[in-house]
């Protein structure tokens, strides 16, 4: 059972009609970038729950989680409509392994996200320990339009501290948009487009691959990274990919 507290809402960001970022403030327990933490508001007898990655990193105060509004869903639609001053629910415990200690170190990190699975990336590349332990770092967010491209502000701020060692490659699946490729993530990797475009080769020798987002790019990114010889990370058994589902 989560252990339930409150957490004031300090600012609520709309990136978009439906994309949004909740800033607030609890008294939570210490976490690790990447894990997720859960919120919920009580409707009628009820705590309507979902969970959420961190966004911001575990040394900043602030709590940041990045969500996408489902017209029809319970949740969500509510969450979109906090106002600072407001108050939801927070767990005060940290869940989750998708954490860099989870992964071993190599010469190049590949992150694919789709839609708001970015956010444990974002806290995850705003620590010290990441940049040390990998010469490349490859970021991969793909979305439906270029207006769903949030944090571009903060992943240039990361381009601008550490130069080439970070490469960024999103993807727009439902329009043209300068500096993006088209289609899906898995296609790309298989045709050998993003390799070329990235300039790197994705290999069981040389990469470490993180997969967060919803299940079918996981599945199917999956069984392409298989098919090229590497293989599932299990503690038991150390791969080379660490997948989490975010839907």
């Amino acid at each position: 059972m989560a252990d339930w507290i409150p957490a004031q809402v300090i600012a609520n960001r709309h990136w978009n009609q439906d994309l949004f970022s909740l800033s607030l403030r609890a008294n939570i327990e210490p976490f690790k970038a990447g894990q997720f933490t859960k919120l919920g508001i009580m409707i009628g007898d009820n705590l309507i729950q979902r969970a959420y990655s961190f966004v911001n990193p575990p040394q900043q105060t602030d709590i940041e989680i990045y969500a996408t509004r489902v017209a029809d869903g319970l949740l969500s639609p509510r969450l979109h409509a906090l106002q600072e001053g407001d108050t939801v629910q927070i767990s005060a415990r940290a869940s989750g392994f998708f954490t860099l200690d989870e992964v071993a170190t190599s010469q190049h990190l590949w992150l694919f996200a789709t839609g708001t699975a970015i956010g444990p990336y974002l806290s995850i590349l705003s620590q010290k320990e990441v940049w040390h332990k990998y010469r490349k770092i490859i970021l991969i967010h793909a979305v439906r339009y270029a207006a769903d491209l949030s944090y571009q502000a903060e992943i240039s701020a990361l381009k601008q501290q550490y130069g080439d060692q970070l490469i960024v490659q999103p993807f727009v699946s439902r329009e043209p948009a300068p500096l993006c490729l088209t289609g899906r993530i898995p296609l790309a990797i298989a045709d050998g487009l993003l390799e070329r475009h990235v300039g790197l080769s994705l290999s069981a020798e040389h990469s470490q691959v993180m997969l967060c987002g919803n299940p079918q790019m996981v599945r199917d990114t999956k069984a392409v990274l298989e098919a090229k010889g590497l293989t599932k990370n299990l503690r038991r058994k150390p791969g080379q990919i660490t997948m989490e589902h975010y839907w």
